[in-house]
């Protein structure tokens, strides 16, 4: 008797820790997060990054299934999937959120910002953090923990099929340029020959001349093969970005707070993975377009800077800038 009680005392602890196991993969959340990039590229790799970590640091509580290489459509769609809480999170630029309050196109200002601790600086802000609040308001969407976090680029360049080496030289340049009024007008002011292209047919139309120049982050310059027909690529920090974790906001908000913790703990973790990985993926990058005999030349910011800060005090004067943004930019310049 003894022996057949204590075997049903070992069979119900086995089918409790059953139960139990099972209620707790029931119990786990799944988050599906989009983004546009390859998989084994180095952005895939800090967004896999993430999902790893996430999974960790919530004991499995909650899961995130990536969706890359645009599987759940191009950015207007996912924005509205995200908006609507199909799509949990969004890797992409933050500024994308200007479709519901406009003043965040101007974090992506050209020329403005001495550095990128200054714009991080600037990106923390009351003003600025005001903006993607509205945001979350208006559209339900926000950004998770500190937008600045996952680098991007890691800084940008101008690739060209002619040897540039100054502001002067920018005169006449035939720029391509994304379909953005506010680019376009900085690169025009700028004395550039802007002409508006879709960013695939950036290659062929160097290679028939109908442009001469892209600008572009360096970690995209090999991976779209523009070195073979724009063989001089010149450092400018036109600005500086980073990947927004854009975020369905209803649903951040019904996590548990352990959850919340540990979304954040692994978005800040991935952040510090993301400085390291791009660095490096950008040396190795160059290292290897310089074995084709493309040239790398840091340009002298400082003309840039000074035309466009009066472009942007005519704005200003013209009531074409929010309220109190170059004060804020201004007021960021120097750590408080």
């Amino acid at each position: 008797m003894n022996i057949f009680k204590g075997s049903m005392a070992a069979l119900l602890a086995v089918t409790v820790a059953a139960g139990l196991s099972l209620s707790t993969a029931q119990a786990a959340e799944e988050w599906r997060m989009a983004h546009k990039m390859p998989p084994d590229s180095p952005e895939g790799k800090v967004f896999q990054k993430f999902a790893d970590l996430t999974e960790q640091y919530s004991n499995g509580e909650l899961k995130i299934k990536m969706y890359p290489n645009e599987q759940l459509g191009k950015t207007n769609a996912v924005m509205e999937q995200l908006k609507l809480g199909t799509v949990h999170l969004y890797a992409e630029g933050s500024t994308y959120m200007k479709k519901w309050v406009p003043e965040i196109t101007w974090i992506s200002a050209a020329f403005l910002f001495d550095d990128r601790d200054h714009w991080v600086r600037f990106m923390n802000s009351d003003m600025t953090k005001s903006w993607f609040e509205e945001a979350s308001k208006e559209a339900g969407v926000g950004v998770l923990g500190d937008p600045t976090a996952i680098i991007r680029g890691p800084y940008r360049v101008m690739v060209t099929n002619e040897d540039v080496r100054g502001y002067e030289e920018m005169k006449g340049l035939k720029l391509r340029m994304h379909p953005d009024k506010t680019a376009i007008a900085t690169w025009t002011h700028l004395g550039a020959d802007v002409k508006t292209l879709a960013w695939t047919d950036v290659y062929q139309a160097i290679d028939k001349k109908i442009v001469g120049a892209v600008n572009s982050p360096i970690a995209l310059v090999e991976s779209m093969r523009f070195y073979e027909v724009a063989p001089h690529v010149v450092r400018h920090d036109e600005y500086y970005q980073s990947i927004g974790f854009m975020t369905n906001q209803a649903a951040y908000d019904k996590l548990d707070p352990e959850l919340q913790a540990a979304l954040t703990r692994a978005y800040t973790e991935a952040g510090a993975y993301s400085h390291e990985i791009m660095g490096t993926a950008a040396e190795e990058s160059i290292a290897r377009m310089k074995e084709h005999g493309v040239t790398f030349v840091n340009l002298d910011r400082k003309p840039f800077v000074d035309s466009m800060a009066r472009f942007y005090q005519d704005l200003e004067a013209q009531g074409e800038l929010p309220e109190g943004f170059l004060a804020m930019v201004e007021a960021t310049r120097t750590p408080q």
